[in-house]
C-alpha cells in the first residue's frame, strides 16, 4: 500500500484509506454511542451502577493507556500502537454485545479505554508520517470531519434500526456492527506499520542528527507552551465540544421548548456545515498562523453562542436564523480548531516526543470531558436559558483567553 504524500503536499493513497477506514469506525461507534448507559443499566438490568462502573473503567483505563502508548509511539510504533488500540475497541464492543452480567461489562470498559487511548496516542503520529508537512493542516481537518461525520452517521442508522424492529432484540447486534466497523481500521493501521518497517533504514551519517534522548513528559509540561497548549485542550473540551453534545440540546428542549425533531436539526446543520465547509475554510485558515486560527475558535464559538441567546428573545424565522448561524459558526469553530491544534501539537512537541505530546492531549481532553458535561448542566440548570447561553459564551470567553496567551508564548 502506497502511502507517500504527492509532491504539492496532498495526502497519499495511504492516508486517504486510513480516513475511509476511520469513517468506517466512526459510524460503527456511533451506532451505539448514544445508548450504551441505557443498555447496561435497562437492558442488562446492572442498573446505574453497572453503567457507572463501565464508564468509570474506561476513563481509568483511557488515561492510562495514552501515557503509556504514548513512549510507544515516539519509538517509530505510532502504527502498531493504532492496531492494538483498535483491536481493543473490536474485542470491546463484540464483548459488550454478548455481555450478560457485571464482569463482562467491567472488561469490555477496560478494553475501550484501552482502545481510544491508544489510538490517541498514535493517531497524530500516523497522519503526519503519511502526510506531507504541506497538506496536514487540511489533513487533519478532514481527519475531524470523518470522525464527526461518522458518528452521525451511526447514529442516524442505529435510530432507524432500532425504531424498524425490536429494540431489546436488535441493541446487542448493534455492539457486534460496532466491533466489525472497525476491523478495516486496525488493518490499516497494521498495513501502515508494515509498511514503515520495510522502509530503508536511515544513512548512518544522519545518526549525529537524531535526538538520542526524547524529552519526557515532564519535561514538555515544562515548556509554557505546550503547557498552555494541554490548557487549551481542556478547555477546548470542557466549555466547547461537551457543551454541544449535553447541555445545549437542554437549552433547546427544556429551555427554548424546541422538539426532538428541532434538535436533531440544530445537529444535523452543524454536521453538513462541517462536511461542506471543509476545504474552503481549511484553505483560509492555511493563510494564517496556526496560533492565530487557534484564536479564531473560541471567537466563532462565542458568536455562536451569542446567537443562541438572541435565538432565545425571537419566534419564528428569525429565531430559525439564528439557531442555523448557532450550528453554522460552531462548525467553522470546530473547523479552526482542527486546522490548528494539532500542527501545533506536532510543532511544540517535536518528532521525537509527538506520541508523549499526543498522551498529554488525550488526558487533557479526557479531564474535559469528565468536567464539561455536569459543569454546564449544573450553570444551566441554575441559570435558566438566556443566562445559560451567555454562560456558555463566558466559558468560550476563558478559552479565547488561553489561546491569546498560547499566542503570545509561541512567538
Amino acid at each position: 500500500m502506497s502511502g507517500a504524500g504527492q509532491p504539492d503536499g496532498r495526502p497519499g493513497t495511504g492516508f486517504h484509506g486510513l480516513m475511509a477506514a476511520l469513517l468506517a469506525s466512526s459510524a460503527g461507534i456511533g451506532l451505539v454511542f448514544p445508548l450504551t448507559s441505557i443498555y447496561i443499566s435497562d437492558r442488562l438490568g446492572l442498573g446505574g451502577t453497572g453503567a457507572g462502573t463501565y464508564f468509570v473503567a474506561m476513563a481509568a483505563a483511557g488515561c492510562a493507556a495514552a501515557v503509556l502508548g504514548g513512549p510507544r509511539a515516539d519509538r517509530g510504533s505510532a502504527a502498531a500502537v493504532g492496531a492494538v488500540g483498535t483491536t481493543s475497541l473490536v474485542l470491546s464492543y463484540a464483548l459488550l454485545g454478548a455481555a450478560g452480567g457485571s464482569l463482562p461489562v467491567t472488561a469490555s470498559g477496560l478494553l475501550a479505554g484501552v482502545g481510544y487511548g491508544l489510538q490517541y496516542a498514535a493517531i497524530t503520529g500516523v497522519v503526519t508520517a503519511l502526510v506531507p508537512a504541506a497538506g496536514q493542516r487540511r489533513a487533519f481537518v478532514l481527519r475531524h470531519v470523518m470522525t464527526n461525520a461518522g458518528m452521525g452517521l451511526g447514529a442516524t442508522g442505529g435510530g432507524l434500526l432500532l425504531a424498524a424492529g425490536r429494540p431489546a432484540g436488535t441493541l446487542p447486534w448493534l455492539y457486534e456492527a460496532a466491533a466489525a466497523a472497525s476491523v478495516p481500521l486496525a488493518v490499516l493501521f497494521l498495513l501502515v506499520h508494515r509498511r514503515r518497517r520495510a522502509a530503508p533504514a536511515a544513512p548512518d551519517g544522519d545518526a549525529a542528527d537524531r535526538e538520542p534522548d526524547p524529552p519526557g513528559y515532564r519535561t514538555l509540561l515544562r515548556s509554557r507552551p505546550i503547557a498552555l497548549l494541554m490548557l487549551a485542550q481542556a478547555l477546548f473540551a470542557t466549555a466547547g465540544f461537551t457543551q454541544i453534545e449535553a447541555t445545549v440540546p437542554l437549552l433547546l428542549h427544556h429551555g427554548m421548548g424546541i422538539g426532538l425533531a428541532g434538535v436533531s436539526a440544530v445537529t444535523a446543520g452543524n454536521a453538513l456545515v462541517l462536511l461542506l465547509l471543509q476545504h474552503p475554510v481549511a484553505r483560509r485558515l492555511e493563510g494564517l498562523a496556526e496560533e492565530a486560527a487557534l484564536i479564531a475558535a473560541p471567537l466563532l464559538w462565542c458568536a455562536a453562542f451569542g446567537a443562541g441567546a438572541l435565538a432565545t428573545a425571537t419566534d419564528g424565522t428569525a429565531r430559525t436564523a439564528l439557531l442555523a448561524a448557532f450550528a453554522a459558526l460552531f462548525a467553522i469553530g470546530e473547523i479552526a480548531y482542527s486546522s490548528a491544534f494539532f500542527p501545533l501539537l506536532v510543532r511544540f512537541s517535536g518528532p521525537a516526543s509527538l506520541g508523549r505530546g499526543s498522551a498529554l492531549s488525550s488526558l487533557a481532553w479526557s479531564t474535559g470531558t469528565a468536567v464539561g458535561p455536569p459543569l454546564g448542566i449544573a450553570v444551566v440548570t441554575a441559570t435558566g436559558t438566556g443566562t445559560g447561553w451567555l454562560a456558555l459564551a463566558a466559558g468560550a470567553a476563558a478559552v479565547l483567553a488561553v489561546t491569546l496567551l498560547l499566542h503570545r508564548a509561541a512567538r
